[in-house]
């Protein structure tokens, strides 16, 4: 199953991109997406950024992920 997830931009350097996936940061490659700033919000997948996403879709995305994994620990 692939899944790509919302990630803020906190740091651009050329290509790449450091985010903030939920508290958990990584580097990224940007290269596909153009016009990228700090603050804004990305879907991320296997490492790449494949689209802007806007603050409401990012914001809803992330509470329905926390709820699936709240949701998948409670069941065990």
């Amino acid at each position: 199953m692939c899944l790509a997830v919302p990630a803020r931009v906190i740091e651009v350097e050329g290509d790449y991109a450091r985010v903030d996936i939920d508290g958990i940061r990584m580097r990224i490659c940007v290269a596909l997406v153009d016009d990228l700033a700090v603050g804004e919000y990305v879907l991320v997948h296997t490492g790449f950024a494949i689209h802007k996403l806007d603050l409401d879709k990012a914001i809803k995305t992330l509470e329905l992920l926390r709820r699936m994994v709240n949701d998948h620990e409670n069941a065990e």
